[in-house]
């Protein structure tokens, strides 16, 4: 039988460190919680430590390899697997980031692996990361619900806890290996506005690395996703303002949301006052050509 996992030259030997998980295939409204993760990656110069074997969770049919060709030579084959990686915040604090590919199969085997290195490295607390669709307004700071088999970790932050029967990925799968280990473990999930999920928001991969940062622990520069975030403010207000429709449906949003706040219940009413289809048509294709022509 093949092992479940390759490590790259021998495991560091960390202290305390804290696990961050992102795993793509599952919701990330706006690739949210991949841009978070680029930013995290970045921002503790994260190298590669642990391969996870792909025949052992990866579907090929379902995420075929890339392969290199050059004048008809194929060169190599790119196979697509989870990874760990291992860095340091600014001020020192080890980092785990997990990445890649939601596994396709085998997903308790695959959480008993990275439960039982996560004892192995010594990890003290996980965080899973995530973002969804939601009814709220871009002109808002983006919010963020939680998830955890914990009550301690839940009374600990001040972020939505929701109430819902809804399918699951690895991350909350991870969360319950964890547990079983006696390692902390919470998802954070960043809410984007619906009429723009279908396109990057900077604005809520920003607000997760700050989430992270706060319930974890970590200074990490996230300078360049608030400059982003800026940017991509300034031409969504474009548009919305060129048009009285999406104009007032923004402005049902605001409402709504600035009430659900002044009541003390941060989560604004899930129904959508319109169902932003076309101003998300609109506001895709006007970012494109803005792209286009190098704005």
């Amino acid at each position: 039988m093949r092992p479940p996992l390759r490590i790259d030259g021998e495991l560091p030997t960390l202290h305390e460190p804290v696990l961050i998980v992102m795993l793509t295939g599952w919701i990330d409204a706006s690739a949210a919680a991949y841009g978070a993760m680029e930013a995290i990656k970045k921002g503790t110069d994260a190298k590669r430590i642990v391969t996870f074997d792909p025949d052992s969770f990866i579907d090929y049919r379902v995420r075929r390899p890339m392969m290199e060709l050059r004048d008809g030579k194929n060169n190599k084959l790119v196979w697509s697997a989870p990874e760990m990686y291992a860095g340091k915040d600014d001020n020192d604090r080890d980092v785990l980031i997990l990445c890649g590919p939601e596994p396709d199969s085998a997903w308790l085997y695959f959480a008993d692996v990275v439960g039982d290195l996560c004892l192995k490295l010594g990890v003290v607390k996980m965080f899973g990361i995530g973002a969804y669709p939601f009814a709220a307004p871009h002109t808002r700071p983006p919010q963020l619900s939680c998830t955890s088999p914990s009550e301690v970790a839940l009374a600990e932050v001040p972020f939505i806890k929701s109430s819902a029967d809804v399918p699951a990925g690895m991350e909350s799968v991870l969360e319950h290996a964890m547990q079983e280990r006696g390692i902390q473990a919470l998802g954070l999930w960043g809410q984007v506005p619906h009429y723009v999920a279908a396109m990057p928001y900077p604005a809520a991969s920003a607000a997760l690395v700050g989430a992270v940062q706060m319930v974890a622990g970590l200074s990490i520069d996230v300078a360049d996703l608030r400059a982003e975030a800026v940017l991509q403010r300034g031409r969504i207000d474009k548009l919305v303002s060129g048009n009285a429709e999406h104009l007032q449906m923004v402005e049902q949003l605001e409402t709504a949301f600035d009430e659900a706040v002044s009541a003390g219940n941060i989560i604004a009413d899930s129904h959508s006052p319109a169902s932003g289809d076309a101003i998300a048509d609109e506001i895709e294709s006007f970012l494109k050509e803005q792209n286009d022509l190098g704005n």
